[in-house]
């Protein structure tokens, strides 16, 4: 589990490596193809078809963008509870993403609906397919085996690796809706990349660094000006003035995700 613990990281930092370049394209994209915007002769959106487009996108921004990711931070948290505060992290990340299904498929059904689905750009091909994972990724979670089960550890690699895939690919899907909101709404969309950028930025910050906190202070104290290393907890017992000193195992670092599904 250790290392699915380093596969989950290293997946957020190949992400955020490919983020911070795709946002700056996306602005730069926006501030080329606004001046050629303020030449052409698009037709003009209805005020209904523009609620609706703009609808459409804060239901999947909530729900690809803020929820679903959110789901995956309370998950990381719950091996830093124990008992009644951890079973409330793992019952708010079921609450989390199932509010994060509705909401995308409120956005689905919006989408079939109302919008033109001729699937012509990556937007909706990708958004099509997520559609489809997300109610897969739904019906994992809630078939979980009970522990012991030897159908177990099989559950849990779908279920993280459908879910990591999902959150991470859900919130690169965004930023191509961005893309698609400028050209067909022919406006600057150039503050939208910024703000999102910042929000996915910190999350993955918090998501990566929460661990982290407690290992950095686990790592030495300083006393006077030499730091000593924290070693494991040391009990002595003195028993007929003969000292017997018990040294226990260290503690292996813990996987939230192997406390929630082992």
């Amino acid at each position: 589990m250790r290392n699915s613990h380093s596969v989950a990281s290293l997946s957020v930092i190949s992400y955020y490596a490919v983020l911070v370049p795709l946002a700056a394209c996306l602005s730069h994209e926006d501030v080329k193809s606004h001046k050629g915007a303020q030449h052409s002769s698009n037709h003009k959106l209805s005020p209904k078809m523009v609620s609706e487009i703009n609808l459409h996108g804060v239901l999947l921004w909530a729900s690809m963008g803020f929820l679903m990711p959110l789901g995956v931070i309370t998950v990381r948290m719950s091996h830093r509870e124990e008992g009644g505060r951890r079973k409330a992290l793992v019952y708010l990340h079921v609450v989390l993403q199932i509010l994060s299904v509705l909401l995308a498929t409120a956005g689905a059904i919006m989408s079939i609906k109302s919008f033109e689905n001729s699937f012509y750009n990556n937007h909706q091909r990708i958004g099509l397919g997520l559609y489809g994972a997300i109610w897969v990724q739904a019906v994992v979670g809630f078939l979980r085996p009970r522990r012991g089960n030897k159908r177990r550890s099989t559950w849990y690699v779908v279920h993280w690796i459908l879910g990591t895939v999902i959150s991470l690919v859900g919130i690169i899907n965004i930023y191509t809706g961005i893309s698609a909101y400028h050209k067909k709404m022919s406006r600057s969309t150039r503050l939208l990349a910024i703000l999102f950028t910042a929000q996915v930025s910190f999350m993955a910050f918090f998501y990566l660094f929460q661990d982290k906190w407690d290992y950095m202070q686990k790592q030495g104290v300083i006393l006077g000006n030499i730091e000593v290393p924290i070693t494991p907890a040391v009990c002595n017992q003195q028993n007929d003035h003969n000292q017997k000193v018990l040294v226990p195992e260290p503690c292996g670092k813990r996987n939230s995700l192997k406390n929630l599904f082992d």
